[in-house]
């Protein structure tokens, strides 16, 4: 394996530094003393609110164990059977083996009332403790104290791999494609909504991320903590998995372990997905999902005009791409905003862009159309080799443009695209990242064995044809700017286009320089350099270290900061949405 250029210093479990201390109460032993707290007090009925993805089977065996002699009651009896759920969310679920339809139904829509009543008649006659377990648990009782178990999105992937479930399905044996679509499209959005309508209610927050393990604050101690952390920089907790692309350059830069043939991507900075880690006094951390900031701190974080323009969800997001010693990313189309609200019920579209962090010499990116091009026989020759009759001639009707280190290629959604070989790619998008219409994928299968799913009649109906070769080189090419330059720093505006929402600058400096935000959260990346210092203006943050190649976000609240080189030239990568 080639060792490419690291500094050795980038951090795969960032932890947020507090003021205060977090008391946590650490395993089912801490939570155990958290409950006869309350009992101590005279409470006697229990709520265990799980998000989907943590088996409620499980939670009321070891609860059983403990207080041996309670009433135990676990919602899924009122669900309504998985048939019926079927039914309730077929035009969600859809036939597509990657796509469904964002839903926009609530936790009620899953439960049979009638069987809901009996269990909270079995609440009030119950003369015993009492435990009401499960995902909408709280639709039976607020109970005398409520414990949230919580869980980051990727640990929940990582539990579908092993076998687990969807909430709503007996689909243990289900591909992964299947549980994931389920989970973004409908139970996601679902326990999102449902978790926001209880924040007043709740006790107490369960980091429920290692099962054997769970963590528990008080609900003040978690409310304060997001209220910190959105006022200043912090890093998320990024992840990383292979893909039959996959290449060798996060193994080397990002410390990452031996074991899978490669790293294909990683997500560093897409907050509906990251989590974000907390000290606790005991020297533990805990882990929450960002998402929990995003509703809870959604003005201080993303600033107001972003939350009248999105709601409260994240706009941006950063991930890695990496070809490195690897293969060609497939040959693929994003949809058009109208497209994307009337077929899946998205706000907006994935518009994005490669920001090239590292290359080879070889390196290049598939972009944009040639002049010329038979429509048709494009067509007619992508599905010849989706059938397998045939190898798509990629390079006949797409544009092949060679990258270097940080050239920035800008992709607005309807623009044909793929990263070749031996490129590192920082992605800069809008957030619906799963909206990738693949159009050829050289022929290959998933790790898991499977064809990958090609999505051609999407991708025809969202191809922009006007967008080819001179439009390419004109509009989205390195289409970079300087903005200023001075002794202490260059500042250049990389994008992205006009068509899409996100601008990106890049800074370059020995020294320092200070940014005035504008009423938009930022999305940072070191691209250069082994560390930089963030700095607050008016002391309202400690300094904030961050290292090479590492994504961080800045919160719309901080208005104003500094950044401060440590070790020589720097560049940052600077992303937020335009006003």
């Amino acid at each position: 394996m080639k060792a490419y250029k690291s500094y050795g210093n980038y951090v795969t479990k960032p932890v947020t530094s507090l003021k205060c201390e977090l008391d946590g109460y650490v395993g089912w032993t801490g939570i155990t003393r958290l409950i006869d707290e309350n009992i101590e007090k005279g409470k006697r009925v229990f709520v265990m609110e799980l998000y989907p993805g943590i088996e409620e089977s499980l939670v009321k065996e070891r609860i059983r164990g403990i207080y041996e002699d309670s009433e135990v009651i676990g919602v899924s009896e009122a669900l309504y059977s998985y048939d019926k759920l079927d039914d309730i969310f077929r035009d969600y679920i859809t036939q597509d083996r990657v796509f469904g339809y964002m839903t926009g139904k609530s936790i009620n829509h899953c439960f049979d009332e009638e069987k809901l009543l009996l269990l909270r008649d079995r609440v009030k006659k119950s003369e015993k403790l009492v435990f009401v377990i499960g995902t909408g648990a709280a639709l039976v009782t607020k109970g005398d104290a409520i414990f949230y178990f919580d869980i980051n999105r990727w640990e929940i992937q990582l539990r579908y791999r092993r076998g687990l479930s969807n909430w709503l399905s007996d689909n243990k044996a289900a591909p992964i494609l299947t549980k994931y679509k389920r989970g973004f499209f409908i139970e996601w959005r679902i326990a999102d909504k449902h978790k926001d309508s209880l924040w007043n209610d709740i006790a107490y927050m369960v980091d429920s991320n290692i099962e054997e393990n769970p963590k528990a604050i008080k609900m003040e101690d978690f409310r304060n903590s997001f209220r910190e952390a959105s006022r200043k920089p912090f890093r998320m907790e990024p992840y990383f998995d292979p893909g039959v692309w996959g290449g060798q350059w996060m193994r080397s830069v990002c410390s990452l372990p031996d074991g899978p043939d490669n790293y294909a991507w990683a997500f560093d900075g897409v907050p509906e997905e990251n989590s974000i880690n907390y000290p606790l006094s005991s020297g533990d951390t805990i882990s929450f999902p960002m998402m929990d900031m995003i509703l809870l701190e959604a003005d201080a974080l993303l600033g107001k005009k972003n939350v009248a323009r999105f709601g409260r969800e994240f706009p941006i997001r950063f991930d890695f791409l990496d070809t490195m010693d690897g293969q060609n990313l497939s040959l693929q189309v994003h949809p058009r905003t109208d497209y994307i609200q009337k077929t899946f019920g998205m706000h907006y579209t994935q518009d994005e862009s490669y920001y090239i962090l590292d290359a080879e010499d070889d390196a290049c990116v598939y972009i944009g159309l040639k002049e010329g091009i038979d429509k048709a026989e494009m067509e007619r020759e992508l599905r010849a080799a989706e059938k397998g009759e045939i190898i798509f001639d990629a390079e006949k009707y797409v544009n092949k443009v060679p990258v270097k280190k940080h050239d920035h290629i800008l992709i607005p959604a309807g623009t044909v695209h793929c990263s070749g070989k031996n490129a590192m790619v920082l992605e800069i998008s809008a957030t619906p990242y799963i909206f990738t219409f693949k159009l050829w994928d050289w022929g290959r299968v998933g790790l898991d064995g499977l064809p990958r799913p090609i999505h051609i009649d999407h991708g025809m109906k969202n191809i922009e044809w006007s967008r080819t070769t001179s439009w390419v080189m004109d509009n989205i090419v390195n289409n970079i700017k300087t903005l200023e330059e001075n002794c202490d720093y260059k500042k250049e505006v990389t994008g992205l286009h006009e068509l899409e929402f996100i601008e990106t600058e890049r800074y370059t400096t020995s020294s320092f320089f200070d940014v005035e935000m504008t009423d938009s959260v930022q999305q940072l990346n070191l691209v250069e350099g082994k560390s930089a210092i963030i700095e607050s203006i008016d002391g309202s943050f400690a300094p904030f270290e961050v290292h090479y190649a590492e994504s961080f976000i800045i919160p719309s609240y901080v208005k104003k900061y500094r950044v401060r080189s440590n070790s020589g030239e720097i560049k940052l990568v600077v992303a937020y949405v335009r006003n």
